[in-house]
């Protein structure tokens, strides 16, 4: 599953809050926005994928999951926010190298090939690990910590990294193989970029083997990396990326370009990233994993991030003029992204209301991003009650017949685009203004809900009205216009 994601620590924040944020790109996944309630919670899990079968414990929290229409491959829950007031998501899948991958195999399910053999269960992945994890921590660090243990026990079979944060914190966990794993705690004033590689490229081991304030990992790193040869690095220093990552071609077209915009964007004037003297540039395998933003960073600048596709760049798909490079590197908003979120959790808030998820379905370059409370028991059909089959009655199938028809209509199409995602944002914002003051003077946090509907009434709106501009241009556009006046 190729994915992006971007962490914004609270000091790097336009209102101290923390955000993780993330693009589930699947193959044109059916998702929906529901509340998994501790009676909906199972107490023993069975994995589609691995077969493996783990028994959960029996004090679950309410949480929000973006799970898939479509049960047929598991759950896939993708991200979600919850009572406790600590966000997920996961996960994005990363890069390994063959030295790690042969020192610890990945932990895949293995079929019976004989009637007398057992079938062997696989690991854990993105398909059960917001399931298996977030209903069950009380902060960022907690749910490090329980996934590791998690991964020490049944193992994975894939390479992932997985993203948590509460009022005060974020942290982002790597797997190494198929049982060892690391993780990190986000710089406060610092924002992460992440683009479908084994990311961190520094990683204090004294701190992880000591007062752990900033750095986790396994127990037995030390002694993995050195039995293994694993350490590539030269003069004492020690980059976690050159260890455990990858340096491919295809991270060059696929995966480095995507970072490149991310920092581009992030820190235009403290770093160079274009013309002779460039720091860093599309294919550069060193672009820094955090980076202090040149000004304060607001989620309608996370959204832009994972709505990209290299405009301003000789690389945006959608260029007029061919320049020879157009299209020619893989972009961070495509066409089968099925959900990006963005799990907010506001500082100083009361934990009931601390907790803002920013939903947008569909391609993100052409999508509008919403914002609901996530303290309710159940959220609004417009979100939730989403089937297989297409529909302009939720928010889902809304957003992408809008970018299906915008896309191939880009020039003449835009303009109405922006207005739309604009406005979502904008209605978005003055609902959650008016509900936080509306709950913190009655000290009513069950208004949630009512908020939560007048958002979705609003985002339907919106949707219907932005679909009727783009499906009349995109019949204008059709090659069979043909009028009696022509003649």
């Amino acid at each position: 599953m190729s994915c992006t994601t971007v962490l914004v620590g609270k000091k790097a924040s336009n209102d101290n809050s923390t955000m993780i944020a993330r693009t589930d790109d699947g193959y044109f996944d059916v998702k929906k926005l529901v509340t998994v309630t501790p009676g909906k919670q199972p107490r023993k899990y069975k994995s589609v994928i691995s077969h493996v079968e783990i028994e959960l414990p029996d004090n679950p929290l309410r949480y929000t999951s973006c799970p898939s229409v479509d049960t047929k491959h598991g759950v896939w829950a993708a991200t979600g926010i919850n009572a406790a007031g600590v966000g997920m998501t996961a996960t994005e899948t990363i890069t390994s190298n063959p030295r790690v991958l042969a020192a610890d195999p990945l932990v895949e399910y293995k079929k019976a090939k004989t009637r007398r053999e057992k079938d062997v269960p696989g690991g854990i992945g993105e398909e059960d690990i917001v399931v298996l994890v977030l209903p069950y921590i009380h902060t960022a660090r907690e749910g490090v910590l329980r996934l590791a243990s998690l991964l020490e026990q049944y193992g994975t079979y894939e390479s992932n990294g997985i993203a948590f944060n509460d009022e005060d914190e974020v942290w982002w966990l790597e797997t190494i193989g198929g049982h060892h794993w690391m993780a990190r705690r986000v710089p406060d004033d610092m924002c992460v970029i992440a683009p479908n590689q084994f990311g961190m490229d520094a990683f204090d081991l004294k701190d992880a083997f000591g007062a752990q304030k900033a750095h986790l990992c396994s127990k037995d790193l030390r002694e993995f990396i050195a039995e293994n040869h694993l350490d590539l690095n030269q003069n004492g220093a020690f980059n976690p990326r050159d260890v455990f990552g990858s340096h491919t071609d295809m991270d060059h077209i696929y995966n480095t370009p995507r970072a490149w915009f991310m920092g581009r964007f992030l820190t235009p004037k403290s770093h160079r990233w274009e013309g002779e003297n460039a720091e860093f540039g599309p294919e550069s395998d060193d672009i820094p994993w955090a980076l202090a933003p040149d000004r304060k960073v607001a989620v309608e600048d996370v959204k832009y991030m994972l709505s990209a596709h290299y405009q301003g760049t000789p690389y945006n798909p959608y260029t007029g003029r061919d320049t020879g490079k157009r299209g020619m590197y893989r972009s961070i908003g495509i066409n089968r992204t099925g959900v990006t979120s963005v799990c907010q959790i506001r500082s100083g808030m009361p934990r009931e209301i601390r907790g803002l998820e920013w939903i947008c379905f569909g391609p993100t370059t052409f999508d509008a991003i919403l914002p609901v409370y996530t303290n309710v028991d159940k959220m609004p059909a417009y979100l939730s009650d989403v089937t297989m089959d297409t529909s302009t009655e939720n928010f889902y199938w809304g957003s992408r017949l809008i970018a299906a028809l915008a896309d191939p209509n880009y020039a003449s199409c835009i303009q109405m685009v922006e207005r739309y995602q604009n406005a979502v944002m904008t209605k978005g914002r003055q609902l959650v203004l008016e509900y936080d003051k509306k709950m913190l003077d009655a000290n009513d946090f069950s208004l949630s809900a009512e908020a939560n509907d007048r958002l979705c009434a609003m985002a339907k709106e919106q949707t219907i009205s932005a679909l009727n501009k783009i499906l009349l241009e995109a019949s204008k556009n059709m090659k069979d216009g043909h009028n009696r006046a022509d003649n």
